[in-house]
């Protein structure tokens, strides 16, 4: 029996998905879907972009949204150092 090698090919790896679904796109800022809707709704995330039938968001766009959200970047006094 001949041993075979497989065919050896140059690995490129799969680029970073730019457009999210829903539940992607919740998943990528770390809410679940509930509070996704809700902050697009109240226009802290941004709509989706429509093609054909489908709602995609632009994780660029996201990234952009998360950053204006308000909030602490860094805790002055966290209690869990010592």
């Amino acid at each position: 029996m001949l041993d075979r090698k497989p065919a050896k090919t140059d690995y490129c790896p799969a680029p970073e998905r730019r457009g999210l679904s829903r539940y992607q796109a919740a998943e990528y800022v770390g809410i679940g879907t509930s509070k996704f809707d809700l902050m697009v709704r109240d226009g802290r995330m941004l709509l989706p972009k429509r093609i054909d039938d489908r709602c995609v968001w632009d994780r660029r766009h996201i990234d952009r949204a998360f950053e204006l959200l308000e909030g602490a970047t860094v805790m002055e006094d966290n209690p869990w150092d010592l």
